[in-house]
């Protein structure tokens, strides 16, 4: 479904929220009164479309969660942003990683609308008319109960066991809400996902694509409840803290809940509705460009919840992202130590001790990293005016050649035209060497114009995944490789045959690739309980010199190596965000979080 919303949609939203009686008891020229909203379906669905839109994605920023964990680096204005930091100080977090439709009160307002729906739905007149298979007051109220659920996911991720309002607030109501177990928390959004599975069509068409489907609500239960059975859920990760059934489960009924994801992932499945994008490539297919069609065509068989985009609508990300040798701004580059995760071909763990490996890091590896990362050599779009002189064969340049000066007798550093010291707004250029090639459109000049590439919120890959991990933990290790492979054979690399602690570790590292920049690994992080081995280190970048030979030639192929960049750490406590302030204030029957 194409969304736009003007001047006067938002009036109509912001209506919504004002006192019922107005005062002098007319409805104003320029909004809807809150009354007439509730007895026109059309304005009804125009208040839901007003959800949609507050669902928050990377691509109309150009910011990503990754660059707040292993993924990417953000350049922003400085040359780093810290993780720990960015991770201990929730102002940090939301200024550059993160919308402020993600934080505690913008979530709330969102949670807000969805009640005042439920609270007046019965008032609309919809007609008994049914389109894709579902009357619209049924689709909806699916769609109400998906959003709901939606957003209190998007909380409970992020702080534990929140107050669970299902009244809309007025101002006159006293804000004052205990937390709600975690228990509680999942045990009300899997119910609110029973409900929209139920009332939802499996399909939608003509301008309802887009929209919550039966099968957003089955993915998003799966996600959920892989959530709620994963490690730091399950674990007494903060001994001594008052309130642990905020941020744990307090039972030791852990194979329940991993058969419980288990179950909803193959309740996806089952639905026979959804496929691998290219699942079965040919050998004369080129896999990395199967794989970078999936995330710039508008529909795939893969797609279980997206969101479209028009160019007046459009995103940042093309110019957020791309190389500052066609005048992108270098940020979300990849690190160094996400690059090394990618296996090389024939399936083995990529080590630069190997001399193979390490003189030709970029051949032979997974396709999905020519997917992914836009690295030095890598063939990109036509250089801009200004720049063509400096690249007519339009490759990625992040390395620096070394030229005999006769003049100097001495050697002369040439910097590449994506660098941090080209001669092309050497400001902008990434810090690691890499560029993020995953999301960008390479037919649009992202310097002037914004590009409108579909954002996939759940796709099929995720299922499963989710459905191998809950096999795993569950010792299905056999069903869970069936699964995990068929992602590896669309993705051109051989079958996993690991099993116990390997396969686990196997499984992790495939999750890291597959979904890398999905805003996935932020939380298999904490979820996996893996903050000190993935903050308490140095992180890498590329070094990359064309050196000079003997005879005072330089060098056709570059010699390549990673190396330390930014030391980051990490506390316990930023598995879970701190309850700002300001809702401590509002509310004091607040808990806040551990550590904080």
């Amino acid at each position: 479904m194409k969304r736009q919303f003007n001047l006067f949609i938002l009036l109509a939203t912001l209506a919504l929220g004002s006192c019922q009686k107005d005062f002098l008891n007319t409805d104003p020229s320029t909004e809807f009164s809150e009354n007439a909203v509730w007895t026109d379906p059309a304005l009804v669905e125009t208040f839901i479309n007003q959800l949609y839109f507050r669902l928050d994605e990377p691509l109309t920023d150009g910011r990503f969660k990754a660059n707040l964990v292993d993924e990417g680096h953000y350049r922003g204005n400085a040359a780093s942003l810290n993780f720990n930091r960015s991770i201990q100080s929730p102002d940090d977090l939301l200024g550059w990683g993160v919308s402020r439709y993600r934080s505690w009160a913008d979530l709330y307002k969102s949670i807000r609308y969805c009640n005042l729906f439920f609270s007046k739905v019965d008032q609309v007149p919809f007609s008994a008319n049914l389109i894709d298979g579902k009357t619209m007051k049924d689709r909806m109220t699916g769609e109400m109960h998906f959003m709901r659920a939606y957003y209190y996911h998007l909380l409970t991720s992020t702080y534990g066991g929140v107050p669970l309002i299902t009244e809309p607030y007025a101002l006159t109501d006293e804000f004052q809400k205990e937390r709600s177990s975690y228990a509680d928390c999942v045990k009300f959004m899997t119910a609110e996902l029973d409900k929209a599975a139920q009332l939802l069509p499996l399909d939608h068409t003509g301008a309802n694509q887009g929209r919550a489907t039966k099968g957003a609500a089955l993915a998003l239960k799966a996600r959920i409840l892989l959530y709620a059975a994963s490690d730091l859920y399950n674990k007494d990760v903060f001994p001594g803290f008052e309130k642990p059934e905020l941020i744990r489960y307090m039972d030791g009924n852990r194979s329940a809940r991993w058969q419980a994801a288990k179950d909803a992932a193959k309740a996806v499945i089952d639905l026979n509705k959804y496929r691998l994008y290219k699942a079965m490539p040919a050998v004369t297919d080129n896999i990395s460009q199967n794989l970078t069609e999936l995330f710039l065509s508008k529909n795939t068989e893969e797609d279980i919840f997206i969101k479209y985009f028009t160019i007046p609508m459009g995103q940042r990300v093309g110019l957020y992202s791309s190389p500052n040798g066609y005048h992108g701004w270098g940020t979300n580059a990849p690190l160094g130590d996400f690059v090394d995760d990618f296996e090389t071909l024939d399936g083995k763990k990529f080590d630069w001790s190997d001399p193979a490996m390490a003189a030709d890091p970029y051949n032979n590896r997974d396709p999905r990293f020519a997917a992914t990362v836009l690295y030095n050599g890598a063939s990109w779009r036509q250089r801009p005016d200004d720049a063509k002189g400096l690249d007519p064969e339009n490759k990625v340049q992040t390395g620096r050649w070394e030229r005999w000066n006769a003049t100097t007798g001495k050697i002369d550093l040439v910097y590449g035209v994506d660098t941090r010291k080209s001669t092309i707004e050497d400001w902008n250029g990434a810090y690691t060497g890499y560029y993020l090639r995953k999301y960008i459109d390479p037919a649009v000049n992202a310097q002037y114009d914004k590009q409108a590439v579909t954002w996939r919120f759940m796709r099929y890959a995720e299922v499963l995944l989710n459905y191998a991990e809950a096999c795993i933990e569950l010792g299905l290790e056999d069903e869970a490789r069936i699964y995990l492979n068929m992602i590896r054979k669309r993705a051109g690399m051989p079958v996993i045959t690991d099993v116990g602690a390997a396969l686990k570790e196997r499984y992790r590292n495939e999750r890291r690739i597959e979904l890398a920049f999905e805003e996935h690994r932020f939380y298999d992080v904490r979820r996996w309980l893996l903050g000190p081995q993935i903050y308490n280190r140095t992180t890498k970048v590329a070094d990359i010199v064309y050196k000079m030979n003997p005879d005072h030639s330089t060098a056709s192929i570059p010699t390549i190596r990673h190396i330390d960049f930014e030391k980051y750490s990490w506390m316990d406590k930023a598995y879970f965000l701190p309850i700002l302030r300001d809702e401590l204030k509002k509310n004091n029957l607040l808990i806040q979080n551990p550590g904080y």
